[in-house]
C-alpha cells in the first residue's frame, strides 16, 4: 500500500485460498491486458475468459502468456466446456487445455441439461489433469433451485474433485443466487452457508451492491467472482472499508 492506515481489516495475501477476486475478461486486447495487470494485477487472483470468448479471441496464446508472466492464473469459461461436451468432444476439450497450457478448468451445466452424476464424472476426470472450478446454478432465470438442492449439488461436486464451486449469477448478476432485480436471495445464501464452507464458494457478484452485501455477511476475505476489470480497485477499497459503502463497518472490529 502507498501509506499507512490503522484499523483496516486483515486482508489475506496471494496466493490465497480465501478472499479471491475472480475477474472476467470478456475480450480485452493485449494492450488492455498489460494496462490491467499494471493497475489491478496485484489484487487479482484468477481471470476467467468469459463463456466461449477464447474461441474467437485473437492472439489467445499471447494473452494467456501475459497473465502467466504476471502470476495470474486463467481459465476458460464453463460454457466452452459445455460447447465441447454437448458435441461429444470432451477428449478434444482436454487436448485444448493441454495445447494452451491451462492449469485450471471450469465445469458447468448452466446452458445444457446434463445428469449430475455425469457432470461429476467430468469433474473427476478433469481433476486428474487440472485444478477444477465447477459452477452450480442455471443461466435460465426460470430455473430456481431449492436450497437443499444447491447444497447437495455443491457437496457432490466438491467430493468429485472441485477446488472451488461457483454460485451462478451470470455476468449481469440477475439469476441464480439473485432475483431478476439483482437482489440477493438471502435465505438461499444463508442455508448454503450452513452446510458448505464459505472459503469453498466463489460468489459471482458483478454489481457493487452485491459485493458490499457479501463482504458485510462473510467479511473482507469472501471469494467474489465475475468482477469487471475496471472494478477490481474499487472492490479492494470496499474490502478494506475505504469506500462509503463499508467505511465504518470494520472500524474497531
Amino acid at each position: 500500500m502507498n501509506y499507512k492506515l490503522n484499523d483496516l481489516p486483515e486482508r489475506s495475501v496471494k496466493p490465497r485460498e480465501k478472499g479471491l477476486t475472480m475477474v472476467m475478461d470478456k475480450g480485452l486486447s493485449l494492450r488492455q491486458v498489460e494496462d490491467f495487470i499494471e493497475v489491478a494485477g496485484v489484487h487479482t487472483d484468477i481471470v476467467k475468459l468469459g463463456w466461449s470468448t477464447s474461441f474467437v479471441t485473437p492472439n489467445l496464446k499471447e494473452k494467456l502468456a501475459l497473465y502467466r508472466s504476471a502470476g495470474i492464473p486463467t481459465y476458460f469459461g464453463g460454457t466452452l466446456f459445455e460447447a465441447f461436451a454437448i458435441r461429444n468432444q470432451f477428449d478434444d476439450y482436454r487436448r485444448v487445455l493441454d495445447d494452451f497450457g491451462m492449469e485450471y478448468a471450469e465445469v458447468s451445466d448452466g446452458s445444457m441439461d446434463i445428469e449430475h452424476d455425469v457432470k461429476c464424472a467430468y469433474i473427476n476426470q478433469l481433476a486428474k489433469q487440472v485444478t477444477v472450478i465447477s459452477e452450480v446454478g442455471s443461466k435460465d432465470a426460470a430455473k430456481i433451485f431449492a436450497p437443499y438442492k444447491w447444497i447437495a449439488l455443491m457437496k457432490a461436486e466438491i467430493e468429485a474433485g472441485s477446488w472451488k464451486v461457483i454460485a451462478e449469477a451470470r455476468e449481469g448478476g440477475n439469476v441464480g443466487i439473485y432475483r431478476g432485480t439483482g437482489e440477493v436471495r438471502e435465505g438461499l445464501v444463508d442455508e448454503i452457508l450452513t452446510q458448505i464452507p464459505e472459503e469453498t464458494i466463489i460468489w459471482e457478484a458483478p454489481q457493487k451492491e452485491q459485493q458490499v452485501w457479501f463482504i458485510k455477511l462473510i467479511g473482507t476475505n469472501v471469494n467474489l467472482g465475475n468482477i469487471a476489470p475496471a472494478e477490481v480497485i474499487p472492490l479492494e477499497t470496499i474490502r478494506l472499508g475505504l469506500r462509503g459503502d463499508t467505511f465504518d463497518y470494520f472500524l474497531n472490529k
